[in-house]
């Protein structure tokens, strides 16, 4: 008998997936049915191992990432609380929230005894985000956010407006390989590695100086409506290429620290350019692009990009326009368990040094780095103190247009990037042809973060 009911069984498994369950049924006889009938006992329900599998899939809501530490406060949640609907277990839907708050003391010391030196405090939210993403099978899925950032920033309290970061397409692996994936509309393009990562997983919640002026130097917020196409082998080689819509100089300052607010443009093309990265270590390989790492795992990756945009012409306030913009990055990042340290490089071509100059524009060469470094101790709280060096000649060959910025603080994870608080002390050095003159400024921050 025992045997009927095997074969049976074995027989069921090889029918479509699609039903949930299958009742069985026994006579006196020892014979399997699928249907009641006189003399029949109920076995109970048969399910395969591939339905139970889609099942586990099909009408959940998860959050919690299971692979996560047991941090003080439990563990790390994923990005966003995902549903999968019943009755179409490939598609689903994501929601979070991200908010970041800042408390700070900021104080500027003007080496020109003429200026009055300036000393203010300010609360603010440095980021208030809903994000959203949706799936429509295994290869197409789309992600948004709307952003009020620093919201309530400065004296005045500026409430800002809502606005939309990240809208794109993203289609995965099109043709069932990691090599090839492509992203449309807006978009990150990879201008540089801290610019990339997410800002909830960033170590400090402002970025440095110089990577903020490459998010704006080649297309908008370095996300512009754009087409990319990107991929890796083997998690040792990533690349990126993409094109698309071009930067606007009003959002891109001068060397002097003024924006191009008064140009014109006549004539300007797309940018374009790509990264490529390496992981060269045999079980070293990059998985996932943060600066926060809790303590587990290891990487060592080295990467060089270039971004251009072939033209760019107009009318500035008393001179004409004519530049070809480019940008090249590179970088290095590693970690092993509780150490991370990272560093990039820029260059920027094409750096218009006063853009309120009369007659014609002087041109020239921009360069600068930063090193970060942080170490979590995972068997202390995941207290993790960290510290960032940064040097910027905002324009090469001419005195007065270094700028340095130093900071060192600590953040404590309370679960990991979904609850952190953290404090730091920054100062800033800027040469004497900055717009506001030579000066120093000292901030003291305390930060906290909410991210699901």
């Amino acid at each position: 008998m025992n045997k009927i009911v095997l074969s049976t069984i074995a027989a069921l498994s090889l029918v479509s997936v699609t039903a949930n369950a299958i009742e069985l049924y026994q006579d006196e006889n020892g014979q399997v049915f699928t249907t009641a009938g006189e003399g029949r006992t109920a076995l109970g329900n048969y399910v395969n191992a591939q339905t139970q599998e889609k099942e586990k899939k099909s009408n959940g809501i998860t959050i919690i990432n299971q692979d996560s530490p047991e941090f003080p406060l439990g563990k790390e949640t994923h990005i966003n609380m995902k549903f999968v609907p019943e009755d179409a277990s490939d598609m689903w839907f994501k929601a979070g929230v991200r908010i970041q708050g800042s408390m700070e003391s900021k104080n500027t010391d003007y080496k020109d005894a003429a200026e009055p030196d300036t000393s203010i405090s300010d609360a603010y939210l440095r980021r208030v985000r809903f994000e959203v993403a949706a799936g429509f099978g295994d290869h197409a899925s789309f992600v948004m956010d709307v952003r009020n950032d620093k919201s309530n920033f400065g004296l005045d309290n500026d409430e800002g407006s809502f606005n939309v970061g990240d809208a794109y397409v993203k289609i995965k692996k099109p043709f069932d390989t990691s090599l090839v994936n492509f992203k449309l509309y807006r978009a990150k393009i990879d201008v540089s590695r801290t610019e990339t990562v997410k800002s909830a997983r960033v170590i400090a919640y402002d970025r440095p100086y110089v990577a903020d002026a490459a998010a704006q130097y080649i297309s908008f917020n370095r996300r512009g409506a754009n087409v990319q196409m990107y991929g890796d082998w083997d998690k040792k080689v990533h690349y990126q290429i993409a094109a698309g819509a071009a930067a606007n100089p009003s959002k891109v300052k001068d060397a002097e620290g003024n924006k191009g607010d008064s140009i014109a443009l006549d004539d300007q093309s797309f940018f374009f350019g790509g990264k490529v990265k390496l992981s060269p270590f045999d079980g070293w390989e990059e998985k996932v692009v943060t600066e926060t790492y809790m303590g587990e795992g290891k990487h060592f990756t080295v990467g060089a990009s270039y971004w251009a945009i072939p033209t760019m012409k107009g009318e500035a306030l008393n001179a004409p326009l004519n530049v070809n913009r480019s940008l090249i990055n590179a970088e290095i990042s590693g970690h092993y368990k509780g150490f991370m340290a990272q560093a990039e490089y820029f260059k920027f071509n094409d750096v218009v040094e006063n853009i309120e100059a009369t007659g014609s524009l002087n041109l020239g060469t921009s360069t600068g780095w930063y090193a970060t470094s942080e170490y979590v101790f995972t068997d202390f709280h995941f207290i993790a103190p960290f510290v960032r060096y940064e040097s910027w000649d905002k324009f090469e060959g001419e005195d007065g247009y270094d700028s340095t910025s130093m900071l060192a603080g600590v953040n404590w994870y309370l679960r990991g990037n979904t609850t952190k608080v953290g404090m730091y002390y920054q100062k800033d050095e800027n040469g004497a042809k900055h717009k506001d003159g030579e000066h120093d400024v000292n901030i003291f921050r305390v930060t906290s973060q909410w991210f699901f």
